[in-house]
């Protein structure tokens, strides 16, 4: 960045800026605050085991138990249930890293990068529907973790008359309550901010691993072994196991497709680059090994109980004892709490900061987000059909595909990593990230290019259409992946254009290009 560039869009900010280096700009306020600057040295405090632990955090947990296992009862072997799901990790690992990188280099969270691509205003639209999605899940896994505590009450609360569900409510008072417990207990972490983030995560990865080889062993010792497990053998013919090997790779990258965006708001507080990416590497590995786990366990559960038992927490009921349901409690309340509050609170509290820094902080924003995860009545979403709830993550989380897209394309592409710090913090309409009245109608109309092909198949899965045809439908089992390119090659075109026109009317042959 040269010392001109730092002059031009500070002429609104009279007389606070008397300095010209481009770090101490003075940004406009309602473009910052504490929780959106650029993150210092000090702040950066994330090493690469951290980052690994964070991972580890996000993937054990229910949701993911149950990843493979539904692959197999779908028909697939147990090692194509795990390929299946390392290769869309591995897949996912590419807009990991890359995305994490500018977070890294710049100090700036999801929603400012989304600036330089979407323009200043234009940023909202990407962080809103991240964040939505961010709600949305974030009522799902406080509600499994609610579901934990009630499972292991005693049978007298069970039956009592308290544990009827009400027709308001859509749901038992019991239940609520232990919804509300285990709310309030999230709480308390998220009020620490990321640093009481970092420090639950790091403190509970080994945890963790510990308690899922437990529950290893204890299935390998009661089953006499994995017979079982290798014995199942792929009921499907090769072409079956193509056509459900594409949507199956598709909804595991959906899985982490959100955090694939807003990866941004972690690696920010990354030392180096290299702690970004050796932490972000382990994941393939994380979900391989806890999706083996969730594969075995269940398997075992055949032989040991005489039915399949899928729902980790319904295994653990079943074991009994008093020490299981501790474990268990605590376990699972970990496993969940763990993935929520990074999945699904980091993402919506930063974006409800950056749609109005003055009155939200990191804390408030984190806040509003639990309370619209109580609005979004998780219970009533999973009782209607756990399909749907699915369907519409998925599908929803297949809308996330063309943003990342966008955000590459602009970044690595378009600005070959080179962004002007200064420039995402003005609204001066000469900056470079103000486009179009703060929007950048190349990227909102490359985002619409992304989402039009997704939808005849998405209506036809929630059956709103009745028959589409086989292209909508193939294009909505590769959703992510159709999204994601059709978006940022558009945008890539429409910007390559622009730029063209751009540089014909401005022809400088006095100053040479550096």
């Amino acid at each position: 960045m040269t010392s001109s560039s730092s002059s031009s869009g500070g002429d609104h900010h009279h007389h606070q800026s008397q300095s010209t280096s481009p770090l101490f700009f003075e940004p406009d306020p309602t473009l910052t605050n504490d929780d959106l600057k650029p993150t210092t040295s000090d702040q950066r405090t994330f090493t690469g085991l951290e980052m690994a632990s964070l991972w580890v955090g996000l993937v054990v947990g229910v949701p993911t138990y149950y990843l493979a296992g539904s692959l197999v009862d779908l028909g697939m072997a147990w090692w194509q249930g795990i390929a299946t799901v390392v290769a869309a990790n591995v897949i996912l690992l590419f807009p990991l890293v890359l995305t994490g990188h500018p977070g890294t280099k710049y100090g700036i969270s999801f929603p400012v990068l989304a600036r330089s691509s979407f323009g200043i205003r234009g940023a909202h639209i990407p962080t809103l529907l991240r964040a939505l999605v961010g709600c949305g899940w974030y009522g799902i896994e406080t509600w499994i973790g609610g579901e934990a505590i009630f499972l292991l009450l005693p049978e007298t609360v069970k039956q009592s008359t308290l544990a009827k569900p009400l027709p308001w409510l859509g749901t038992s008072p019991v239940e609520f309550a232990c919804f509300i417990v285990f709310w309030s207990a999230q709480l308390g972490i998220v009020w620490r901010g990321i640093d009481g983030i970092r420090e639950l995560e790091k403190y509970s990865a080994p945890i963790l691993i510990l308690l899922t080889c437990c529950l290893l062993s204890w299935s390998y010792v009661n089953a006499g072994g994995f017979g079982h497990m290798l014995s199942l053998s792929s009921s499907l013919s090769n072409s079956e196991f193509w056509s459900l090997f594409f949507p199956s790779l598709t909804a595991n990258i959906s899985f982490w497709a959100t955090l694939a965006l807003n990866i941004p708001d972690f690696t920010r507080y990354a030392k180096t680059q290299k702690d970004q990416i050796i932490g972000q590497a382990g994941l393939p590995i994380f979900m391989g090994a806890f999706t083996f786990v969730g594969l075995a366990v269940t398997s075992s559960t055949k032989v040991i109980f005489g039915t399949l038992i899928s729902n980790p927490i319904q295994l653990l009921g079943a074991i009994g004892g008093v020490w299981t349901k501790i474990l268990a409690i605590v376990g699972i309340s970990l496993a969940t709490i763990t993935t929520n509050i990074a999945a699904n609170v980091v993402a919506p509290a930063n974006a409800l900061v950056n749609l109005s820094p003055s009155k939200f902080t990191f804390r408030k924003g984190a806040m509003l987000t639990a309370l619209l995860g109580i609005a979004f009545q998780p219970w009533r979403l999973l009782q209607s059909s756990e399909s749907f709830v699915y369907t519409w993550l998925v599908g929803y989380s297949a809308l996330m595909g063309p943003i990342g897209g966008i955000i590459l394309v602009d970044y690595y592409l378009i600005r070959k990593a080179n962004l002007s710090v200064r420039d995402l913090y003005t609204l001066n309409p000469k900056g470079a990230y103000y486009y179009s009245g703060g929007y950048n109608l190349a990227a909102v109309a490359a985002l619409i290019v992304g989402i039009l092909p997704v939808v005849p198949g998405f209506l036809n899965k929630v059956g709103v259409l009745g028959s589409v045809g086989g292209v909508f439908t193939v294009i909505y089992n590769n959703a992510w992946f159709i999204s994601f390119l059709s978006s940022g090659i558009f945008y890539l075109m429409v910007s390559s254009v622009k730029r063209n026109r751009d540089n014909q009317q401005q022809m400088e042959p006095l100053l040479p290009q550096s």
